[in-house]
């Protein structure tokens, strides 16, 4: 979930968005976005579904919102996860 400023500042800098891009795609002004990533660390005080808007906009370009007790951003894997193999697979052939 999208949280802090400064988490999105980190977002768009991942994907090479500019503020004005982003604010189109959101349908927000360009100044939320402005003002939003003002608030650096803080928790984000614009309204959930601004805050919502954005984060859909962003994470329909590729972005993935972290929030393991620490805000954070990173890309999306891109195809399936690698899931490994079962135990009922695992040989000594394929023991890396």
């Amino acid at each position: 979930m999208l949280t802090t400023g400064n988490q999105l500042k980190a977002a768009r800098a991942l994907i090479g968005c500019e503020q004005a891009s982003l604010a189109q795609q959101a349908n927000v002004n360009v100044n939320t976005i402005r003002n939003m990533e003002a608030k650096g660390p803080g928790v984000l005080t614009s309204g959930m579904d601004v805050v919502q808007r954005v984060q859909l906009a962003l994470e329909g370009a590729g972005i993935e919102f972290l929030n393991h007790g620490r805000p954070g951003v990173r890309l999306k894997r891109a195809g399936k996860p690698d899931e490994g193999l079962r135990p009922d697979e695992l040989t000594s052939a394929n023991d890396d």
